[in-house]
């Protein structure tokens, strides 16, 4: 597996606590920014990140910011992301074995770095159970495809 990581400012010390746990679980990842607290803007992280995952160059993203609330509006504008912010580990489960989520916002100024290591861990290995759960991801990709213009 490998994850894309990004984050503004907000989440630049979070983001430090996930690259150590994925080292630590051995899973390969790039690192595109920010590499300090000086303040930046979210779309500038979250943007390339997203391209990846959408391009199949990486398998997963993780956003981190101050609330995850603008990475995630501004992943969620890449066709092919479905972006999940999420601050507990019920959730983080959930939205990939319903959603298949393939990019994960959290909030550094929500959640402490314990927890955010737990939810990280979780989602990258929850499988997606498909069956009815792909129906309706099928149903939300035709929605992008209708608002895309394809056919």
């Amino acid at each position: 597996m490998r994850v894309a990581l990004g984050a503004d400012h907000g989440g630049f010390r979070l983001k430090e606590e996930i690259k150590s746990l994925l080292e630590e679980m051995n899973i390969a990842y790039e690192d595109f920014g920010c590499d300090c607290e000086a303040s930046v803007d979210y779309p500038d992280y979250a943007l390339p990140v997203a391209e990846k995952v959408a391009a199949g160059e990486f398998d997963r993203g993780i956003l981190v910011c101050g609330t995850g609330i603008g990475m995630s509006i501004a992943a969620n504008k890449v066709p092919g992301i479905r972006c999940a912010l999420v601050h507990d580990m019920f959730s983080a489960k959930a939205t990939r074995e319903h959603n298949d989520t393939n990019v994960l916002t959290m909030g550094e100024r929500v959640i402490g770095p314990g927890l955010a290591r737990e939810i990280v861990k979780i989602w990258l290995e929850t499988e997606f159970q498909g069956g009815r759960h792909q129906r309706r991801i099928d149903k939300v990709t035709g929605i992008e495809a209708k608002h895309l213009g394809v056919k």
